[in-house]
């Protein structure tokens, strides 16, 4: 039996995030967007509120929500502003690593970490010459003795400068691909690693967004993730669980671009009328109803089939894909309703809309979700 109702304790989460994102974060994103600030004391607020590390198990101290819980918690707070939302979500991008595949004391460790007071972590894997293909990445481990030595560099790291601890992915050797490379986990004041903050984004701008430098790092052998050459299919697994809040994000700026374009139209009158009256704006509009009600079904969809156990899950990448791509549309469509104030800075459309570039690229590029969903296809 199909159910497209949510609970009444989802509709109170739900209830929870948007006032809070109309509360806390409308008012300082355009602020935090055009000086690159990092939003430690909205981080805070959000700590407080019990909006911050959704996925941590109940057992190690955190809330235990399921994907779909996230999902709809994270449309709510991006629609105040995605890149204030990526510094306070980007705790559970960092803890699906170790709930697929870490030990009891690295969960205990690192996870409880998160729950004790406002901390963060950093999913890195990433590099300058490795993005979409994961597995060139050229990271290096190798053991020594009772530890492990990393060099390398991870680029556009989420909470990458600010982080108490990084996951991060390297290889044996760059010529095994995918089956050399492994997951460990470590906290990010040791001697031998190096970050700093990237300037200049199109777009969330609020979000730290980090390179992360190793050096003859050593860490130790219990540093390790899961088994040693299966770091690959973790990070598989990890965005498996991860896209479906790639489409949240973009529910969240689309619903916004959508409420302020409905709301400008009733305002702004041209030819003796406002222009909600013109046909031309009303299919515009309805146009973006239209793709945010698929957006929303495709996304709860695949959450939920996560929340089952349906993993690997191509419904993630439909979600992504199209939830990506609608969410620029819309975007770009709110701007052309503005007209020539869609492109200042004093209206919030322009910035909805270079927020919503990065949806295409980051976690698997919409292009790269396509080569997923064709190779599912073609399976036999």
């Amino acid at each position: 039996m199909l159910d497209f109702e949510i609970s009444e304790e989802q509709r109170e989460l739900k209830a929870l995030a948007r006032k809070f994102a109309e509360q806390e974060i409308i008012p300082r994103a355009q602020q935090y967007d055009r000086e690159e600030k990092f939003a430690r004391d909205i981080c805070e607020k959000a700590f407080a509120a019990g909006l911050m590390n959704f996925g941590v198990p109940r057992e190690f101290g955190g809330p235990g929500l399921g994907v779909l819980d996230s999902v709809l918690i994270t449309e709510e707070l991006c629609y105040g502003c995605a890149g204030i939302t990526n510094s306070i979500s980007a705790n559970d991008l960092a803890t699906l690593p170790l709930l697929i595949a870490g030990n009891d004391e690295q969960k205990r460790e690192f996870l409880g970490r998160l729950v004790n007071s406002l901390a963060f972590g950093a999913f890195a894997i990433t590099e300058p010459g490795a993005g979409s293909d994961v597995a060139s990445m050229s990271t290096s481990y190798r053991r020594d003795g009772d530890e492990f030595i990393l060099n390398g560099t991870k680029h556009f790291i989420s909470n990458g400068s600010v982080a108490d601890w990084i996951v991060t992915f390297a290889t044996s050797d760059k010529h095994l691909r995918h089956k050399g490379i492994s997951c460990f986990v470590f906290p990010s004041g040791l001697k031998g690693i190096e970050r700093r903050r990237m300037h200049g984004k199109l777009g969330q701008r609020a979000a730290d967004t980090a390179e992360i430098v190793y050096e003859d790092l050593r860490i130790p052998a219990s540093a390790m993730v899961g088994r040693e050459g299966e770091g690959f299919k973790y990070a598989m697994a990890t965005f498996d669980h991860s896209r479906p809040e790639i489409g949240a994000i973009a529910i969240g700026i689309a619903q916004r671009a959508l409420d302020e374009s409905l709301k400008y139209s009733r305002q702004r009158s041209a030819f003796g009328q406002p222009i909600a009256n013109f046909q031309a704006v009303q299919f515009m509009m309805a146009d973006m109803a239209i793709e945010l009600e698929a957006m929303r079904l495709l996304t709860y969809k695949a959450a939920a089939l996560v929340d089952r156990g349906v993993t690997p899950n191509v419904n993630s990448s439909y979600a992504k894909a199209f939830s990506a791509d609608a969410c620029m549309r819309i975007t770009t469509d709110a701007v052309q309703i503005f007209g020539g104030y869609g492109y200042m800075n004093e209206y919030p459309v322009e910035k909805l809309m270079r927020d919503a570039k990065l949806l295409q690229i980051y976690e698997g590029t919409s292009q790269i979700q396509r080569v997923v969903i064709a190779r599912d296809l073609l399976r036999e």
